[in-house]
């Protein structure tokens, strides 16, 4: 089902005239530098094709003959290929790898010329590659008479042929094009079903390497391989095992490398799996879900905030559902796992589904907050709150995969997403928004999709009917805390700092020390009319609980924090003076 639709997406981007994918057995490539020739092989010159991007200078990219998978043996492209291969320019080594030994690079130089001379008419008889052959046969690396470019060439930099006066490389030429399609087609090898399109076409032995999955080889890894004994049957060698024809496998390796490419808007970064988006068809939403749980700009953090909360209306509204709500949508997380690659997950939903889910995903989180706090918080802000230091490497493994799995198939979130939540607030002692935030949506999924009559959801704001003791205990120790505050003004250290883990935890092993102590805090206050709130508000938080629990499940832990947060929340509100007075008036004629 992944290679199938990967397979559709390759077909599909083939026809989109804006981004366009390479034909069957091509690849676009950048190349820093095209030789260029004349038709009687002399150089003409060497064209640097670089341009300054950022701190680097990046070669232009162009559509070449797909490369060949390279192992420790020798094995040289069709046309382009480094240094080494192409020019016989002896890389210079890195600090710790050997030079190239002189005879392997003469050896790989020889394989090179020879596979353009594998070339039958009419592109063997093409002006262009006899000059090219001419020229290579001549060539010395001592023609090139500017040091700097020849130590730019020594860095093994891909390089490709251009005959004077053309505007396409030499490997772009209608002949050469026309040929390397014979040459396949007429290939008499066996050929079987494929597994994706059902034809019978020739096997891909080795399939492509995917790039792009952070953690993984930069060579490349692979979804299909087969390189042990254990993994084989009836004798079948490698790609056999699992017949998928040369041409499905550049496809779907064509399209994942694409959705994988460096700033590509369908791929999304969190924790260590690799996710990216598409859909059936060409839809707005497929290159702007990623936004909704991508790391914002550091340079611009409130941008990124306005779009998350522009495209989150524009969805609630149905923008985006209207004429695609039943196209099929697809999500596809991937993580290293040496040189292979690792399903992380795999969801199949429609835009209209999905548009669903991500809208009841931020009304999960949603929840009181500060003024300069975001009102939809992304996905990697989320994790990174339940974080070591609050650093990305440092996101618990899977945690990522599986948090992004429940949003895009609506299911309850990660047990292990609450658990390192309640576990990094007892650590730091500290319930920031992100980490409410994450603490209500997890609660109420669970509570949704087990028993929701038995169990009441956590509210957006302070919630004096609620009974739980979990919750009411986080309320009482936010009061207490405030008391404490307000008695002490400057206090480096409160009872959160000291207490909190054993209060959310074993309550009855510390509240009753700490409502003991709040009788002095109360007495140092000077205001008697807020002395007197105080009593009111303790009296009407500790009248919902029957007793201090010995103990509290990860789940009213959480509930404890959130109490704590709407409590502390509360406080900092403007409340009405002259309702304040209206109901304590309505309350004493009660």
């Amino acid at each position: 089902m992944i290679l199938q639709a990967l397979y559709d997406y390759y077909q599909r981007k083939r026809v989109e005239p804006d981004d366009a994918l390479p034909p069957f057995g091509f690849e676009e490539k950048e190349l820093p530098f095209v030789v260029e020739i004349d038709e009687q092989g002399s150089l003409v010159q060497i064209e640097d094709t670089r341009t300054q991007q950022g701190k680097k200078r990046i070669g232009r990219s162009f559509l070449v003959p797909q490369a060949v998978k390279k192992t420790s043996g020798i094995a040289a492209n069709m046309l382009w290929d480094n240094a080494e291969y192409a020019l016989g320019i002896p890389r210079h080594p890195k600090p710790g790898q050997k030079a190239t030994d002189p005879q392997r690079l003469a050896d790989q130089h020889r394989a090179f010329v020879s596979r353009i001379r594998e070339f039958s008419p009419p592109a063997s008889e093409d002006p262009a590659i006899q000059a090219l052959l001419g020229f290579l046969e001549q060539f010395s690396p001592g023609q090139i008479s500017d040091p700097e470019l020849l130590e730019e060439l020594a860095s093994n930099a891909n390089i490709s042929f251009r005959l004077n006066g053309d505007s396409e490389l030499i490997c772009q030429r209608t002949l050469v094009l026309e040929t390397l399609r014979a040459m396949h087609e007429n290939d008499d090898e066996e050929k079987v079903s494929c597994l994706v399109t059902g034809k019978r076409q020739r096997v891909s032995r080795l399939h492509p390497a995917i790039k792009g999955v952070w953690g993984s080889q930069t060579s490349g890894a692979n979804i299909v391989s087969f390189n042990l004994d254990a993994f084989r049957s009836w004798n079948k060698e490698q790609g056999s095992n699992a017949p998928i024809s040369e041409e499905a496998a550049f496809a779907y390796t064509t399209a994942l490398n694409h959705l994988l490419r460096k700033d590509s808007p369908q791929r999304l970064q969190v924790g260590d799996s690799s996710t990216v988006f598409w859909s059936a068809r060409k839809t707005a939403l497929e290159i702007r879900v990623p936004g909704f749980f991508g790391e914002t700009a550091r340079d611009d953090p409130d941008s990124d905030t306005d779009k998350l909360a522009e495209l989150y209306r524009a969805i609630d509204h149905g923008r985006y559902v209207a004429d695609d709500a039943d196209t099929p949508f697809y999500v596809l997380g991937l993580a290293p796992n040496a040189a292979r690659i690792a399903v992380r997950f795999w969801e199949v939903t429609t835009v209209g589904r999905l548009a669903e889910r991500i809208v009841q995903h931020f009304e999960d989180l949603r929840i009181d907050h500060g003024a300069k706090q975001p009102d939809y918080l992304p996905l990697f802000r989320l994790l990174v709150s339940t974080a070591t230091q609050g650093k990305a490497e440092n996101i618990p493994p899977n945690l990522a995969g599986d948090t992004l799995r429940a949003i895009l198939g609506g299911t309850p979130y990660p047990e292990t997403l609450l658990a390192a939540v309640v576990r990094r607030i007892r650590a730091e002692h500290e319930i920031t928004h992100p980490r409410a935030a994450l603490i209500k949506a997890c609660i109420n999924r669970r509570i949704r999709h087990s028993n929701p009559r038995a169990e009441e959801e956590l509210t957006v704001s302070l919630d004096k009917e609620n009974t739980n003791p979990g919750y009411r205990l986080g309320r009482l120790f936010a009061t207490l805390e405030k008391i404490q505050e307000e008695a002490s003004p400057g206090i480096n250290a409160t009872i959160r700092d000291r207490f909190y883990g054993a209060a959310s935890s074993t309550p009855a092993s510390v509240f009753p020390t700490l409502i003991k102590g709040s009788k002095h805090h109360l007495a140092k206050l000077e205001n008697p009319g807020r002395v007197t709130n105080f009593e009111k508000l303790l009296g009407e938080i500790i009248g919902g609980l029957d007793d201090f629990p010995p103990h509290l499940s990860l789940a009213d832990q959480g509930r404890f924090a959130i109490g704590y947060y709407h409590q502390r929340q509360d406080f900092f509100v403007k409340h009405d003076p002259s309702r304040e007075t209206e109901n304590t008036a309505q309350g004493e004629a009660a």
